[in-house]
């Protein structure tokens, strides 16, 4: 009977392995994929692919939090692309899937608290001037928070470095310091470990291009 007994206790932890290990498996290859994706319809088709992962490994934070990130890189494309109209769409979906996140993950998620101020300002950036005291405010409330959270964390410092870089100087914006913002945020990149495998890890890309550029 004992016997019996750890051999099924052996087959249950062999399950539980195996899901494991292929969910990260799936993941790997999703997260793999947004390096890769050129325009809003690569974002949207990950972030169904995401959002179907988070329906059957209910428990896990990183699928919604996946899917939110492509919607805020679909807004950042169309914004790239000089079309504000209809930003706030997109900040919405991610909010969407940043609920579902949090709801898994818990609040003291920094990676999380960092995409509610993407979303928030690209949310604003559909109308700086009306959304500033709004969206423009909680924006910098959460990176406050992602920064109390992980003063550490690379992708932080890699979004100061976007917000310096880009805001006009009349506005105390600095391409100037934006380049050794981008350069502080390459360094935390080098020295800075994900949890796993599947944490994130994106942004060395955009901190290497921009410091590449600098003095052209």
């Amino acid at each position: 009977m004992k016997k019996y007994v750890l051999s099924l206790a052996l087959v249950c932890i062999s399950l539980i392995s195996y899901g494991q290990s292929n969910y990260e498996k799936v993941m790997s290859e999703k997260i793999a994929k947004l390096e890769m994706c050129k325009t809003t319809e690569d974002y949207q088709m990950l972030a169904n692919d995401f959002e179907r992962i988070g329906k059957k490994e209910t428990t896990q934070w990183l699928p919604s939090y996946y899917a939110a990130f492509a919607q805020i890189q679909k807004g950042r494309i169309q914004m790239r692309d000089g079309k504000m109209e209809g930003l706030s769409a997109y900040s919405e979906a991610a909010f969407k899937y940043l609920d579902q996140a949090e709801s898994s993950a818990g609040k003291d998620n920094a990676e999380i608290h960092l995409l509610k101020k993407m979303a928030y300002s690209l949310s604003m950036m559909e109308n700086p001037q009306q959304k500033y005291m709004t969206d423009g405010v909680k924006a910098a409330e959460e990176l406050k928070i992602a920064e109390q959270l992980d003063s550490n964390n690379p992708r932080i410092a890699l979004i100061k470095a976007e917000d310096m870089y880009f805001t006009p100087e009349q506005y105390g914006g600095s391409k100037t310091k934006g380049i050794d913002l981008f350069k502080e945020a390459l360094n935390k990149f080098n020295t800075y470990k994900p949890k796993s495998s599947i944490d994130p890890s994106w942004g060395r890309g955009e901190a290497e291009y921009f410091i590449s550029q600098a003095g052209k």
